[in-house]
């Protein structure tokens, strides 16, 4: 589980209509907004501090080998963040389905960001019941 990271985007609208969308996609809300800063997250966690990402504007983002993966509840919100991303902005990357190379039930998807960070959706649950 990723308890928080910090990224950059030389544009925090962009950023912001990204990540409300491929976020929201895996039920992980905006909870912070600021001049030059944006932040999702989960409130309140286990133990009472949050699972958060920060989003900073910045004039020098550097993408090469930058990788975050977020898990998703089920195979359903893996193919929503990667659809979200593609309507977004984001690049396709790796699209939803099946990694045996990991394991037999990892489901992920892997889009980039409009600013080229690399972002995974996971999940190890089986397929649902539709």
């Amino acid at each position: 589980m990723i308890d928080h990271l910090s990224i950059t985007t030389t544009d925090l609208d962009r950023a912001q209509t990204f990540y409300d969308a491929v976020l929201g996609a895996l039920g992980y809300p905006r909870v912070n907004h600021r001049e030059r800063a944006i932040g999702y997250g989960e409130r309140p966690r286990v133990d009472g501090a949050p699972c958060y990402i920060s989003i900073y504007l910045s004039a020098d983002v550097v993408a090469d080998n930058r990788h975050w993966c977020f898990r998703a509840p089920s195979r359903a919100a893996v193919r929503a963040f990667h659809r979200a991303a593609l309507g977004n902005g984001g690049r396709d990357d790796g699209p939803p389905g099946i990694r045996e190379i990991y394991s037999p039930d990892y489901y992920a998807a892997f889009v980039r960001d409009p600013d080229g960070n690399r972002l995974e959706a996971l999940t190890r649950r089986p397929e649902e019941q539709e």
